[in-house]
């Protein structure tokens, strides 16, 4: 007989069993709920966290809306990111981002209407030699230049 799968509390728990104080587990606590709530942190995600956690939803969404790495709003299956820092934007992020969302059909922040992709600007990928630095599906890119764009594109439309 094969046991029953751990809860999110019973994960969130055993993960903050490794640290010294309870509360130092949030970014893994989140990191789970983010992935049992399919991608992204609803209300009742930070409700779960701080039970588990002893702490306040407050606090967990206050920590999650510092982190570029977790969603607070429902993101799309692929995710496509723009550096916009300084040293990306002196080659051209404004042109590439803009490329994107004449070729998805939306803004940064928002979910193409098929709910496939998501399109986000990031502060930084620490790639500033190389910019512009685009993650895709958590891969970087770089350089991405405007022109690059519409092939990006056609690889995550068609899955690869």
């Amino acid at each position: 007989m094969t046991a029953a799968p751990a809860t999110l509390y019973d994960r969130i728990r055993a993960a903050a069993a490794e640290y010294p104080e309870r509360r130092s587990a949030i970014l893994p606590a989140l990191r789970l709920a983010q992935a049992e709530h399919g991608g992204w942190l609803p209300p009742e995600a930070f409700r779960e966290v701080a039970e588990a956690l002893e702490v306040t939803p407050a606090y967990c969404h206050a920590v999650a809306s510092f982190y570029d790495m977790f969603h607070l709003q429902p993101v799309g299956r692929h995710m496509v990111e723009v550096c916009t820092n300084v040293s990306c934007a002196l080659v051209g992020a404004q042109q590439v981002l803009e490329a994107f969302e004449r070729e998805l059909g939306v803004h940064a922040g928002e979910t193409t209407a098929d709910g496939e992709v998501t399109l986000r600007t990031v502060e930084c990928y620490g790639g500033c030699g190389w910019g512009t630095v685009v993650a895709v599906d958590h891969r970087y890119r770089e350089p991405v230049r405007p022109e690059d764009v519409p092939g990006i594109v056609r690889e995550l439309r068609r899955g690869a």
